[in-house]
């Protein structure tokens, strides 16, 4: 049976880190851009980041933010993976020498275009905002216009719910699923019942593929 990964975004406490690590989740995404209203300071990503079992991915969000801000970060969170949000070019990406995801902006934007530049990715997260904008609005956009035959593992974001995620693989079949909106009670503060609730649309969505 095809196991599409999960990552949870957002998260801003250790504890809904580890009820995540609870339900199985590959992944926990912590924001550092300042822009944003789920961010956290990188010495509470450390924290979070620490109290993570082996064999989970901690990733650290930054959107257009300054190189010295962004180097400082991560050597005190000390992240698996980097995620970009904003305008960065493949060097801005690469500088830092830790293994990237790259946000493709599909509220008007030219998802090609934006990737073209990318070869060294190791995945494209596919999300709503538009060019410029941030990600975790919750809005859901048109999923017949994520590119085909894509060379990097496709990562399906914006709008996913616990309502809408089997949808979401059945349609896609992405690589995995990231979500923040969807499973929080209020921006930052993620919702039990709801964590619980997605990983099980998501398991029952790969039993049914098969």
């Amino acid at each position: 049976m095809h196991r599409t990964r999960i990552k949870f975004c957002g998260i801003t406490r250790a504890e809904d880190a580890l009820a995540a690590v609870a339900h199985g989740v590959d992944a926990i995404g912590m924001v550092l851009t300042r822009k944003s209203p789920r961010s956290i300071a990188p010495l509470q990503a450390r924290e979070i980041r620490r109290a993570l079992p082996p064999f989970v991915a901690a990733v650290v969000l930054f959107m257009d933010d300054e190189p010295g801000f962004i180097a400082d970060a991560i050597a005190t969170a000390q992240p698996d993976l980097l995620q970009f949000h904003g305008r960065e070019t493949l060097d801005e990406c690469l500088r830092y020498e830790v293994p990237y995801l790259k946000a493709i902006a599909m509220d008007g934007g030219d998802a090609q275009a934006q990737m073209r530049e990318h070869t060294a990715v190791v995945g494209f997260v596919f999300d709503a905002h538009a060019p410029g904008g941030q990600g975790g609005s919750g809005r859901v956009f048109d999923w017949s216009r994520i590119p085909q035959a894509l060379s990097r593992p496709l990562i399906l974001a914006g709008g996913l719910s616990p309502a809408n995620v089997g949808e979401a693989i059945a349609n896609v079949a992405p690589f995995a699923v990231d979500v923040s909106s969807g499973i929080e009670s209020t921006p930052g503060i993620k919702d039990a019942a709801k964590m619980r609730a997605f990983v099980a649309a998501v398991r029952a969505a790969d039993g049914a593929r098969g």
